[in-house]
């Protein structure tokens, strides 16, 4: 690696691996203060794909001292709003024309097939990336409003230097959904990308500097707990926001109350598809088989417990067992698969840990998943889907992270509904009927910010967030643009005519 942005980008044409020894701080590729290193291995073949530093608190110290320096001088923040949406757009563009060499990339990192990199990680990115950009145009920076002393001018500003952590689930994504409206909103950001998928962070900021980012504005400082801890500590990081799991959100969270610093917090879910006595087992059984175990389970919003009626109980089983067999591991260059590896071989045990947990306490294994013969290079597991759960049950309550599914019955409409609401989250959900007025009508009686009607889909220019336990505050759309700024009210003399 050399020292100019324009070479971030590793040449691979030899060594085959990703090899980054300097980190990206405000703009300029840097060595770290840290000696020690992430090396980074396929879940899906094992085979070494590159490695980044693991930055420490004084590599910390540097990137803020950058982000706050940029955020002071107004190169960034002052900017006009549809500049930095300018920028944003180009940003996303850019990822579109190198897309085959970015889903290449982070295929390599997490065992997940290009083709779905593209589908579930690149079009969502891109697109959250535009959506920002278009409600930062759109939005009122600045109001006036009458009240009963005149005239207040409400101005909208940055909130500041913005600390992200990212998860390694889909790394893609989340970057474009935590700098995207930062830097929309014109703050200044310093990522910490999680430890198993940091290279593809790294990679990227190339696009970024290239679409305009001006230098100082935005770093990636790579590695673990102990640099995500530094950046929540540092005082001069206005804001947190972060994905991962709750129990770590709940450390994140606590910490940014007892300083005093803003937080948002996108965390897990055990999200409920309820069948209706009306659905179509075999219209739905894909799609729910889809979306319980797309990315393998490895999603926040999987819809891992499914309710259906017990008049019905046969028949949407057997279509969800064949649908879900039809959804078969393999390596990322195999046509025929479906599904990847687990990103760990310790994720992988603590998965087969709640499926025997199930068994343990009475579920019945309609579907025994397992490893799969033929791919012990990666921590493979096929899908498993239980039948005879209750909602008391481990694999009802926790969040598996894994490819489980836990079939639920119920009698009543608002029976269904307690089940989908007896849960400590209240991420996502699904109504499956083929009414849609009433799928609607039940919706809103799920406690959960977000549900979709026959389909789900975290749509990039709507907010995206969670109740109870799932986290605090939302994004996409103005609602997550939003969430990155103050509102500072200044009040006009009376008689004082603004100037519009």
């Amino acid at each position: 690696m050399t020292d100019t942005v324009d070479t971030a980008a590793p040449d691979t044409a030899d060594t085959g691996s990703y090899d980054y020894d300097k980190l990206y701080i405000g703009g300029r590729w840097e060595a770290p203060h840290s000696t020690d290193v992430l090396e980074v291995f396929s879940p899906a073949t094992g085979v070494r794909v590159g490695s980044a530093p693991h930055g420490d608190a004084t590599d910390v110290d540097t990137a803020v001292a950058a982000a706050r320096a940029a955020f002071d001088s107004g190169v960034w923040s002052e900017r006009p709003a549809s500049e930095r949406a300018d920028v944003l757009d180009r940003v996303a563009a850019l990822i579109d024309e190198r897309g085959d060499a970015i889903q290449a990339l982070v295929s390599a990192e997490m065992g997940a097939m290009p083709s779905d990199v593209g589908m579930l990680q690149q079009l969502p990115g891109t697109g959250v990336l535009r959506a920002y950009a278009t409600a930062a145009r759109d939005y009122p920076w600045v109001e006036h409003r009458t009240g009963i002393f005149g005239t207040t001018r409400i101005e909208r500003e940055a909130v500041g230097v913005v600390g992200a952590i990212t998860a390694w689930n889909v790394p893609l994504f989340l970057l474009c959904n935590k700098v995207g409206p930062a830097l929309a909103a014109g703050c200044s950001v310093v990522l910490k990308p999680a430890p198993e998928t940091p290279i593809s962070a790294l990679y990227l900021m190339a696009i970024f500097e290239e679409a305009g980012v001006p230098e100082g504005v935005l770093s990636v400082v790579t590695g673990g707990v102990e640099t995500g801890k530094a950046l929540v500590e540092h005082p001069e990081v206005d804001k947190i926001t972060f994905t991962g799991s709750t129990a770590a959100g709940r450390v994140i969270g606590g910490r940014c109350g007892e300083l005093l610093k803003r937080c948002q917090l996108e965390l897990g879910g055990k999200s409920a598809a309820i069948v209706l006595d009306d659905a179509n087992p075999a219209e739905i059984a894909p799609m729910l088989a889809f979306f319980g175990l797309f990315n393998t389970g490895q999603a926040c919003v999987a819809q891992t417990r499914i309710l259906v009626p017990r008049s019905r109980h046969d028949e949407i089983v057997s279509a969800i067992v064949d649908a879900a067999s039809a959804m078969t591991p393999g390596l990322p260059g195999d046509p025929e698969a479906r599904l990847g590896p687990i990103i760990t071989e310790n994720q992988r045990d603590k998965i087969e840990g709640y499926i025997r947990s199930g068994t343990e306490q009475g579920a019945t294994l309609a579907l025994d998943g397992g490893r799969p013969e033929g791919l012990d290079s990666g921590y493979f597991l096929s899908p498993t889907v239980f039948t005879g759960v209750t909602n008391d049950m481990t694999i009802a309550q926790e969040e598996i992270f894994g490819p489980v599914l836990s079939i639920i019955d119920y009698d009543t409409v608002d029976e269904a509904v307690a089940i989908a609401n007896d849960s400590e989250y209240g991420l996502a959900g699904a109504i499956w009927t083929a009414d849609v007025e009433r799928g609607i009508e039940l919706a809103g009686r799920i406690r959960t910010g977000t549900m979709g009607i026959n389909f789900y889909a975290i749509d990039p220019g709507s907010p995206f967030g969670g109740y109870k336990n799932s986290g605090i505050g939302r994004e996409n759309g103005k609602e997550g643009l939003e969430s990155y700024l103050e509102h500072k009210s200044i009040i006009l003399p009376m008689g004082y005519t603004p100037q519009v």
